[in-house]
């Protein structure tokens, strides 16, 4: 959900407390950020395109910028139209965003792609946005505002009076928004990368994407962007960070405030118009995507509250690739190769293709379901989620050595643990886990270098299995149930799957995260006994990935994973007002009372590659 440049907003080190050097360092690479985003608008930005393998049906197109669009109460919002240079009334795509319709990368190369396909694209500045009059909320203004858009969109003498909504993120966002509202000339939406649910985007596991979501709600205070320098990732208390960086956030106070699932989360949730959605909708997204478990859900609404009629027109495509597509750009995903057509947009044509343009293209009789296996290099169709054709199975964690000096700590197995001692780690939370901080992780297929001198560390444990005989594919939701205890009323625990090559490169498949207040509850608190053992459920969200053989499968467990989620203090005090932290002696079970797992969707049989 950022625009261009966020990615260098957190410092990978502790910075100085404040100050004029800090505050100077961060005005010079604003300005350095500002230079090079005007060099790129001017040079790079018109020759960017969207990757495809579909044929063009058209090869000039015609650029009409800073259109009036009048909303009901008599705001003006301004947008571009991109169309094929001949004349001619054609299927419209629509496109509503907050980063800027020509300044965002992504966005000249979108237009163009779609006019040559044979669309006429309109993007549009949101509300309070860029060159769009009106105040900016996030999400208050957008079914209105996304119905008038369409009313002036379907009036204009170049529209044949369909038109279909495609983008990600939170222009993802702003296609929910409108959908329930049934416009006429509304056919299908094609929202990626997105969430029905800001609280699950916001608060995942309980903890706070505060170096994203934080950083983001920041940012986008006004009208124009904040430099995201001056943002301080190490800042506490969390509930100030805005005014640190020199200004003042409701939006991101409230992500503070809000910690719990509570009635202003709810009244927040896209998912409340599951329901009233009667058009078709292609839901995609991508295995490295931070927003993964919001595409997910989207589609599991619309599969509990929609009619029949109205579920076979979904479709649901997880692509190999994150949020910024660096896949697509690069045909890369850390070591791993993925194909030309693991791109989303060809897809995304396609549905369109048949919904808008009544090409018979195979879209009605075609799988619902489409999930690309990274290391398998192919995509898989299914018709339900989870797919009926995996297996759920249990690894369980046995120890016998913390990874140092060349060990590798303790093993998975798919054999039930015997009475074992349990392993246990200090966690500090002034030094945590900082794999992620000060990298991209809305780029995050990109970012995969090796984690072995991570799972080194005297806070992380590490689980592996034995060297695997032959490949084993996973696609589906992933898990980690483990049994631990902690010296504090409050710690966090993560969990991270791992592809092992021969050589030990260790790359990153998926992660989750899981405060332990919110262990039953993400709307009520539960802290815990001084090391009591509880069960723990993690997230892990879901991965569609090939293990080759000879390699191995390996679990990391520890308890932060600072740039991606806050560090827990442990005090178990009020979130978000805490000054200081206290260490945790944790602890994680793994015996016959507690049998922690991993739990894995193998395709077909998988227990048969693992040796007990």
């Amino acid at each position: 959900m950022r625009a261009r440049g966020d990615a260098q907003s957190v410092r990978s080190t502790r910075p100085r407390s404040g100050g004029l050097g800090w505050r100077l360092d961060a005005e010079g690479r604003w300005a350095a950020q500002r230079l090079s985003g005007a060099y790129e608008r001017r040079c790079v930005i018109p020759k960017v395109e969207t990757p495809s393998q579909t044929p063009d049906r058209h090869s000039r197109v015609r650029i009409t910028r800073d259109l009036a669009v009048p909303m009901h109460d008599g705001v003006v919002l301004r947008a571009d139209v991109y169309s094929p240079a001949q004349p001619g009334r054609l299927p419209v795509v629509l496109i509503r965003m907050p980063y800027g319709k020509d300044r965002h990368y992504y966005m000249a190369a979108r237009g163009k792609f779609w006019a040559r396909k044979g669309y006429h694209c309109v993007i549009q500045d949101v509300r309070g946005r860029w060159r769009s009059g009106g105040a900016w909320e996030p999400l208050a203004n957008e079914a209105q505002d996304g119905y008038d858009t369409l009313d002036w969109v379907a009036a204009q003498p170049w529209c044949d009076g369909a038109i279909g909504m495609a983008g990600e993120s939170y222009y993802g966002m702003t296609q929910w928004a409108v959908a329930p509202l049934n416009h006429p000339n509304l056919r299908c939406i094609a929202p990626g990368d997105t969430s029905c649910d800001m609280y699950e985007v916001v608060h995942p596991g309980g903890a706070f994407t505060h170096a994203t979501m934080g950083l983001w709600a920041w940012v986008m205070t006004r009208g124009h962007d904040r430099d995201p320098h001056r943002f301080d990732p190490w800042h506490l208390p969390l509930i100030s960070s805005d005014e640190a960086a020199g200004a003042v956030s409701e939006d991101y106070k409230d992500y503070v405030r809000h910690w719990r699932r509570d009635e202003w989360w709810d009244a927040r949730r896209l998912s409340r118009g599951h329901a009233d959605v009667r058009i078709p909708v292609l839901h995609w997204g991508g295995w490295y995507d931070v927003l993964l478990n919001g595409t997910l859900s989207h589609w599991a609404g619309m599969e509990a509250a929609a009619s029949p009629e109205v579920r076979r027109t979904q479709r649901l495509m997880i692509a190999p690739t994150d949020h910024a597509f660096t896949p697509t750009y690069t045909g890369r995903i850390g070591r791993l190769e993925v194909s030309p057509d693991g791109s989303p947009f060809d897809q995304v044509q396609h549905f369109f293709d048949y919904w808008l343009r009544g090409e018979q293209n195979g879209v009605a009789g075609s799988p619902r379901i489409r999930l690309y296996d990274i290391g398998g290099n192919e995509w898989r169709q299914a018709d339900e989620w989870p797919p009926s054709w995996v297996t759920p199975t249990s690894l369980y964690l046995h120890g016998r050595g913390r990874a140092a000096a060349g060990a590798e700590g303790g093993a998975l197995s798919p054999a039930v643990p015997d009475d074992e001692p349990q392993d246990r780690y200090v966690y500090d939370p002034a030094d945590p886990v900082t794999y992620w901080l000060g990298r991209d992780l809305w780029g995050l297929a990109g970012q995969l270098d090796d984690r072995s001198a991570l799972e080194r560390r005297q806070d992380v444990l590490v689980y592996s299995s034995d060297v695997l005989p032959a490949d084993l594919a996973i696609m589906g939701p992933l898990s980690a149930e483990l049994f631990a205890s902690s010296s504090c009323p409050d710690t966090d625990f993560t969990a991270a799957l791992v592809d092992v090559y021969p050589d030990g490169f260790a790359q990153l498949v998926q992660e989750g995260v899981l405060r332990a207040r919110f262990r039953d509850s993400y709307g009520e608190e539960s802290f815990l006994e001084p090391d009591q053992p509880v069960r723990l459920q993690i997230d892990m969200w879901a991965a569609g990935h090939t293990f080759r053989a000879g390699h191995k499968v390996r679990l990391e467990v520890s308890s932060s994973n600072f740039g991606r989620w806050d560090r827990n203090l442990n005090s178990g005090r009020l979130l978000g007002t805490e000054v200081e932290g206290v260490s945790a002696v944790n602890t994680i079970y793994h015996d016959r009372a507690h049998p922690s797992r991993l739990v894995l969707p193998v395709v077909g049989d998988g227990v048969a590659v693992f040796s007990p």
